[in-house]
């Protein structure tokens, strides 16, 4: 079974900028998967970030990260990353990666994941933390 795993959390200061990746286990992102960022922080909901159809023609961000993060897939089966730039203290959160099929059933492979779904795959979280 698919299995995700995030990395590159970490603590930096604002301003700063931090790549987070997303890298599949026990299967692969191939181009049938529509992949989205998602954070949680403390006493919040989760939200969506950013994400990306499964042909990677259509991308999608949050209005409080546009401009400053970008995701990208490195190719049809590998890793998913999230570039942030300019991160201040309101990106400071958890962040997931999630994963779901495109196609018969599942909706259209130019849709983006941005909003949590029952058949998503999901990683278990980087900590990013935006403080001087």
């Amino acid at each position: 079974q698919l299995q995700l795993v995030e990395s590159g959390g970490d603590l930096v200061q604002p301003g700063g900028s931090l790549r987070l990746s997303c890298a599949p286990s026990g299967g692969f992102l191939d181009d049938y998967y529509s992949i989205g960022w998602f954070r949680q922080a403390p006493g919040k909901e989760r939200e969506g970030v950013s994400g990306i159809s499964s042909y990677g023609d259509t991308t999608v961000y949050a209005d409080s990260v546009k401009g400053r993060f970008t995701i990208s897939r490195a190719n049809a089966k590998s890793t998913v990353y999230l570039q942030m730039t300019s991160l201040n203290s309101e990106d400071t959160s958890v962040y997931y990666c999630a994963a779901v099929i495109r196609g018969p059933g599942g909706g259209s492979r130019s849709q983006p994941l941005y909003m949590p779904e029952e058949n998503a795959y999901w990683g278990q979280g980087t900590k990013v933390t935006v403080s001087s």
